[in-house]
Order: structure tokens, then sequence, then C-alpha cells
């Protein structure tokens, strides 16, 4: 999942220097969702399959590291989310193109989002694997 989060969060990139605010919000998005259902993953809890994960990372607070921002990820992702659709459609009823609802600050501020959470994601990731691999070399001393 985290794989596919980086490719979302390099297609953010490359739409943003392309100005395609609307896309690279989307992508933040989906970059978000996948990072975050990768860190639920980790710490064994099961992922709702829908695209905010808010509620059920604040319900496992508790099971993440200290520094692991759980209220601060779960705002992102709750905000990102409601961004999705018209990240993608629009507002149909207002004919309103994607394109026109997004500037460069919403974009960018939705690609630092997700840089962030992703990074936090893939730092949960390597402190798991370090304590799985520990655990793994102390049952081989025992």
């Amino acid at each position: 999942m985290l794989e596919q989060a980086y490719s979302r969060l390099k297609t953010a990139r490359t739409a943003i220097e392309d100005k395609n605010y609307a896309y690279t919000v989307r992508s933040s998005q989906e970059c978000v969702e996948l990072s975050l259902k990768a860190a639920l993953r980790l710490i064994g809890v099961e992922y709702p399959k829908r695209h905010d994960v808010s509620r059920v990372i604040l319900m496992n607070k508790e099971r993440f590291p200290e520094w692991f921002t759980v209220e601060e990820f779960a705002e992102i992702s709750r905000a990102l989310a409601e961004k999705r659709e018209p990240a993608m459609y629009g507002i149909e009823l207002g004919m309103m193109s994607a394109s026109k609802l997004f500037d460069e600050r919403q974009a960018d501020e939705a690609l630092k989002d997700a840089e962030h959470v992703y990074d936090a994601c893939m730092r949960l990731l390597r402190e798991v694997k370090l304590k799985m691999n520990e655990g793994e070399i102390r049952s081989a001393k025992e």
C-alpha cells in the first residue's frame, strides 16, 4: 500500500508542476488514504473500505507511537476526503469544473499534507520492521 501511496505522491508532484491543481488534490488524497490504511495494517487493525479513515485512526490512537500525530492525520484524512469528489468531478449542479475549484495554494497544501502523512507512515513501517527483526534476533538467541 505504501508503494501505491508513493506512486500517488509522485503523480501529485507532477500535477502541481503542470498546474493541474485539482489532480494534485485528488492524488494527494489518495496518497493519504493509502498511507493511513497501511499504518492501520501495521498496527493490526483492518481498515474501512472507504476513503476517509479518520474515525478508525482516532479509535485506535493508543496503538500508535506517541510521535504519530493521530489527531492531525485524522483531520488531514477528513479534509482531503471531502475534496475528493469535487477534485474529480467539479460541482456539477453549479456547472463548475474541477480545474476551477482549486488553486495553487490549495494544491500545495494538499501535497505538503500528503508528504507529511506518507513520511510518518514510512517511519512507522521502519520501526515495525526493526521491532520484528529484534524479535527474530532474540528468539534465535533463546
